[in-house]
């Protein structure tokens, strides 16, 4: 059962992906990207690296693919066509629905499958050891402390640079 998993999540992946580099629709190529990420957070959960996968989706997902479809849903592009009203618009045909909709209700079923099918008897001593979040916890707050600060102290001055470089400087506007 993990190696289909492994298998349709690293399909899943691959031809998101695949998608991404061939697709001309921006909207169509984030939201590939959306299962692109989804999809490699599942192969961290199936490889037991939890940390990594709830990092990729709350990291990722979370802020800079949100930050990449508000970008791309604000900037207006200039249309040829003058009768449409809303721009960036996105029409999806009723066809397209029908198999939307089949092929959504079956990644459902079978994700459904899977996990009523897998046996999480982890309690207690065993979690706490096999967890990959404790072990980096640990290691961050004593071997690689400074390692740690010196990368807080890197990503603070980027951004007071970036709140610099932000500055409207021109006071006429």
């Amino acid at each position: 059962m993990e190696a289909a998993a492994f298998y349709s999540f690293s399909i899943l992946a691959i031809i998101s992906a695949l998608f991404i580099l061939f697709s001309k629709n921006l909207i169509y190529g984030a939201f590939a990207l959306f299962l692109t990420f989804l999809g490699v957070a599942a192969l961290y959960v199936l490889a037991g690296a939890d940390f990594l996968a709830v990092t990729q989706i709350m990291v990722y997902v979370g802020g800079i693919l949100v930050l990449m479809i508000f970008g791309i849903m604000l900037t207006q592009k200039a249309s040829k066509d003058t009768t449409s009203t809303t721009p960036n618009r996105v029409e999806v045909l009723l066809s397209r629905e029908f198999w939307g909709f089949l092929t959504g209700t079956g990644f459902f079923i079978f994700l459904g499958y899977i996990i009523l099918d897998s046996q999480f008897k982890m309690t207690g001593d065993i979690i706490s050891s096999k967890s990959t979040i404790r072990t980096i916890g640990v290691e961050l707050m004593t071997s690689h402390l400074l390692p740690f600060e010196i990368a807080a102290i890197l990503l603070l001055v980027a951004l007071i640079g970036a709140a610099y470089l932000a500055l409207n400087r021109n006071p006429a506007q």
